[in-house]
């Protein structure tokens, strides 16, 4: 599976190590992810989902059915 986060949609990002001289070699910037498990009780069941540390509070402010419900409707998950 790839490394994109389905609540918030942050992905793999390129950049440079930059070092002492100034010699620039490519690096990825990756998220950081977790493989979670989330109880849904109004359907009386678990999902598990790729989420960031961000997509984590994001859940924990919005609701797990409504993050849910908005990364359907951006296009980050296409079910749950």
């Amino acid at each position: 599976m790839s490394k994109v986060c389905q609540i918030t949609g942050k992905k793999v990002m390129v950049g440079n190590n930059v070092s002492h001289s100034n010699a620039k070699t490519k690096r990825v910037f990756e998220p950081n992810l977790f493989t979670k498990k989330f109880f849904i009780p109004e359907q009386d069941r678990w999902v598990k989902i790729k989420v960031s540390a961000a997509g984590i509070r994001l859940i924990n402010k919005k609701g797990l059915v409504a993050a849910l419900e908005n990364a359907k409707a951006k296009g980050f998950i296409t079910s749950y």
